[in-house]
């Protein structure tokens, strides 16, 4: 009971320190204030008419004022960035025929490695350690006896996956694709000639003088470098929509080897893909949903191999298990770590940057080896999405952010429902929130993606109105039911 009362006692200090300062010019204000007002009282309305004239303001002086006041807000405004509107977005939602069963999945694995029972094994247990749900889906080529990779099935699967997301981002918009100014593709492993940009720009007839990009290679991240690079573009040109484009094309890349680290994607990525719609016009500010407010990108240098890079742990019984490489989790790290001293300034409140600043000058001076502190983003963010790369990811973030389940929540269950959808996965995550009716006006999001390379990017968004339940969407057929219970282990 002491050890409780002790731990609240140590809450209500800290929420108490939090709120002073937090709020100190606040605090300091209101009684020089108070103090004005109180004397502006006692000198009455006579006394303060003749301290005014007292003063001889001259006309010339009152012009010479005025223009400077409004030289310096023209300036001002002129070179402050222009605001970008996150305005919709829609997330591919496969069909029933292309869902995979863990029954399925296992029987094509046997009989696709049926000459390498330890690959099948070894599969197996990842899967029961995934994450994964039920009903996750992989494209109809992956579905055939042998599978069959081609490059018209990828351009199948490509076309099934993006037309569709189109379509409905035009539904929710109503935009028309001439009113298109920028589109932005990023599809990491699948990069054709002629180029998915250049089949959607034919596809809907988009304008001649569209500016079109195709990002390629840039793993599960991507989603972000290209919303920062459609911010950019829009900084430059006003009066402007980008749709960008993010998925990833599975069919291509399924892999029939005896390679362990090759043989974990097959059991973690799973179709999906995104539509998002971003404006710098000033008339999209009443119908979109969010605005961008910071943007920060990091790369952490190693081997993009390692982003796949799996071991096996034995434990005292015999029992063996299925852990991601300590060598990636340290370079995860690293690479959030970089975000988070770059992304904290910009978010956090002060009380929080000055406990950091704090135990960072604690460590420099006096001892090294005392705990850094972490700061509390709770603090600065209602809502984080993280990327759905798979169970340990999000399982290390929790920990590393000291997150609640609730905050992670949308990460896991996205993962559960859709499995790793790469680049797009961030977005199956908003909807989830939104689905569940959670996103109200001014709360912020954030955003964290991590891909190969090692790179760690996050967006941070701000609610502009309170999101109404979606009727449709990704999770329309299924929200009911979640959130669910996800065991440690999944006995196949």
């Amino acid at each position: 009971m002491s050890d409780i009362s002790s731990s609240v006692k140590l809450k209500y200090v800290k929420l108490g320190y939090q709120y002073l300062v937090n709020h100190f010019l606040t605090l300091l204000l209101i009684p020089f204030i108070a103090t004005v007002a109180i004397e502006l009282l006692r000198m009455g309305s006579q006394e303060i008419f003749t301290v005014l004239y007292s003063l001889h303001f001259e006309v010339l002086h009152i012009l010479c004022s005025s223009f400077l006041i409004i030289f310096v807000s023209t300036v001002y405004f002129m070179s402050k960035p222009r605001t970008v509107y996150l305005v919709d977005y829609s997330c591919y939602k496969p069909p029933v025929t292309c869902r995979v069963p863990f029954s399925s999945f296992m029987e094509h694995s046997r009989l696709i490695l049926k000459d390498n029972p330890k690959s099948v094994e070894f599969q197996m247990r990842i899967l029961e350690r995934s994450g994964l749900g039920e009903e996750t889906c992989l494209p109809p080529a992956i579905h055939y006896l042998p599978p069959a990779p081609t490059m018209e099935a990828a351009r199948n699967e490509a076309q099934m996956v993006i037309f569709t997301a189109m379509e409905d981002l035009f539904k929710k918009t109503g935009l028309k694709p001439k009113d298109i100014d920028i589109l932005i593709v990023n599809c990491s492993l699948f990069s054709p000639t002629p180029s998915l940009s250049a089949m959607i720009i034919n596809k809907y007839k988009l304008r001649s003088n569209i500016k079109s990009y195709n990002l390629s290679g840039m793993g599960c991240s991507a989603g972000l470098i290209s919303v920062d690079v459609a911010r950019d573009l829009l900084q430059v040109h006003p009066n402007s929509n980008a749709v960008i484009i993010s998925t990833e094309i599975i069919t291509p890349n399924y892999y029939k080897g005896n390679e362990r680290a090759m043989l974990l994607p097959n059991c973690l990525f799973r179709m999906g893909g995104a539509a998002v719609l971003l404006s710098n016009r000033r008339s999209d500010r009443w119908r979109a949903k969010y605005k961008l407010c910071h943007l920060v990108r990091t790369h952490q240098g190693a081997d993009d191999k390692a982003y796949y890079c799996v071991m096996e742990e034995e434990d005292k019984e015999g029992n063996v298990g299925i852990n991601l490489s300590k060598d990636l989790m340290t370079i995860a790290g690293e690479a959030l770590k970089a975000n988070i001293t770059t992304i904290g300034p910009l978010v956090l409140p002060a009380s929080e940057q000055l406990l950091f600043l704090s135990s960072l000058i604690g460590r420099k001076i006096f001892n090294p080896k005392w705990k850094p502190y972490i700061p509390d983003f709770k603090q600065a963010f209602e809502h984080f999405c993280i990327h759905a790369g798979g169970r340990a990811v999000i399982d290390e973030l929790q920990k590393s952010l000291q997150l609640s389940g609730e905050h992670v929540e949308a990460s896991r269950m996205t993962l559960h429902r859709f499995g790793n959808t790469s680049s797009s996965s961030l977005w199956y995550e908003l909807s989830y929130i939104e689905a569940q009716g959670r996103m109200k006006r001014s709360d912020r999001v954030w955003q964290i993606a991590f891909g190969s390379g090692f790179k760690c990017n996050s967006a941070v968004w701000k609610c502009i109105r309170t999101i109404k339940t979606p009727t449709d969407g990704p999770w329309s057929d299924c929200i009911e039911r979640y959130p669910v219970f996800i065991p440690e282990v999944v006995k196949l």
